[in-house]
């Protein structure tokens, strides 16, 4: 009966015991997300004159989230300016140049002012969508530009053949395997992925142009990859104006009419789940898309 007793005693205990944890937990999840979520209502539904802000930080690989943001404000008339807020090295040609299409569809169809204001790293990529904006403003100490094209793999063909190991490979196209990194280029394959950049430089020269109201030929005088300072870059008219984020928010607010201190409205965030909550964001212990990239052949507008 006494060793019954202390089974029962040590049950009840451990029933209790997670009956405990779980409220605690449910307690945590719940003030969590009423906290979250009363954040995101006073950003989005506050009253007042808005101005939106888009984050373009890190490397340009997949354009939908900034593209998407930046629909969401153009179609809101009560978001009377956009601040697209650079903090990017660049990143993928393609991806690079659908975000600017959508900078110069708001800038251009929309009429929606919108402006780009460069934090610590505004390049390449990063630097090819600033240009479609109404005006580019930098600190003194930001990096600018970077106009140029780069393709970079790993040939680890030596490794192959150190381990013995031979890639069998059929093929219908003498340029199908370019850039096989098992191998060397073929002349004709290094003059065939030489075009294709040339072409890639040559839209970003253009595009640069038509977005800074300046001829293609000044352009392109400087567009040799080199990066310069905000300082710099305001003297070549690469920017429009030195000046920090809130600078860019005290003028742009002046631009749209703005009277007093404007509401920034910042696009809604995604939900992290419970286990987020209780060990991390579990997305971290997954490679990185940045990491992916130095095993991916690709074209880039990139700042390496």
């Amino acid at each position: 009966m006494a060793e019954s007793g202390r089974s029962r005693t040590w049950l009840w205990i451990l029933i209790g015991g997670g009956v405990f944890f779980l409220f605690v937990l449910a307690v945590f999840t719940l003030v969590y997300f009423t906290l979250h979520a009363g954040s995101e209502e006073a950003s989005i539904h506050s009253f007042g004159d808005k101005i939106g802000v888009v984050e373009l930080e890190g490397v340009i690989l997949e354009p939908k989230t900034v593209v998407d943001e930046l629909k969401k404000f153009g179609d809101d008339d009560s978001i009377k300016a956009i601040i697209l807020h650079v903090n990017s090295p660049g990143g993928g040609v393609a991806a690079s140049e659908e975000i600017y299409r959508e900078v110069k569809r708001l800038r251009d169809e929309k009429h929606k002012r919108i402006v780009a204001s460069i934090a610590t790293v505004g390049v390449s990529g990063a630097y090819y969508v600033s240009s479609a904006t109404n005006k580019i403003y930098a600190d003194n100490g930001s990096i600018v530009g970077s106009i140029g094209v780069i393709a970079e793999w790993v040939n680890y063909g030596d490794l192959l053949r150190w381990a013995k190991l031979k890639q069998e490979l059929l093929k219908v196209g003498e340029f199908k395997d370019t850039g096989d990194p098992t191998r060397e280029m073929t002349p004709a394959e290094r003059q065939y992925m030489q075009s294709l950049i040339d072409n890639m430089y040559t839209q970003f020269v253009q595009a640069v142009a038509d977005g800074r109201h300046a001829k293609t030929d000044d352009i392109k005088a400087i567009a040799d990859g080199r990066v310069w300072t905000g300082q710099e870059a305001l003297s070549m008219h690469l920017i429009d104006q030195v000046g920090d984020f809130e600078a860019a928010v005290e003028d742009t607010a002046k631009s749209v009419n703005i009277h007093g201190k404007p509401v920034l409205v910042h696009p809604e965030k995604d939900r992290k789940s419970v286990l987020d909550l209780l060990f991390g964001d579990v997305s971290q212990i997954l490679p990185s898309q940045e990491k992916l990239l130095e095993q991916h052949m690709g074209f880039y507008y990139l700042w390496k």
